[in-house]
């Protein structure tokens, strides 16, 4: 196992859909893309937070893994509010990657992976802003 030495800005939030245990989405982005609304938008659904804003990542026996700082560990920024507490899980095994974009994706892209410490995670673009962003990610999931 392999412990990233500097925080990775993204957000990140696990589901356990489809019983193969918590998994987690990888929300990518530069500050202001959406990161932390779209994760409060999942949990709202039933999803848990692993991390907002910073995580540490690290590769173990193939696949890759999401933890928080301990610093900022089941807190999450919420604009206009502030920094609110949310029930958070301390590891999730990252199974998606999802790039945050503001404009048009492709319609039908072709299968693409982003890779950290060795580790190809499927990736996702996707415009958080649009109504559908929280479904698309869990259909994302689900098809992993």
């Amino acid at each position: 196992m392999t412990q990233a030495s500097q925080p990775f800005h993204a957000t990140a939030v696990a589901d356990r859909s489809g019983g193969a245990g918590w998994r987690a989405a990888l929300l990518c982005g530069p500050p202001g893309a959406g990161k932390s609304d779209l994760a409060l938008r999942l949990t709202g659904r039933g999803w848990r937070l692993v991390g907002d804003d910073y995580l540490h990542l690290f590769a173990s026996g193939g696949a890759l893994y999401a933890r928080a700082p301990g610093t900022i560990a089941g807190r999450m920024e919420i604009r206009g509010l502030g920094i609110a507490p949310a029930a958070a899980l301390g590891l999730a095994r990252v199974a998606l990657v999802v790039q945050l974009v503001h404009g048009p994706v492709e319609r039908m892209p072709e299968p693409a992976v982003r890779t950290f410490d060795g580790v190809a995670v499927p990736l996702l673009e996707l415009d958080p802003r649009e109504a559908s962003a929280v479904e698309k990610v869990a259909a994302a999931l689900v098809r992993l």
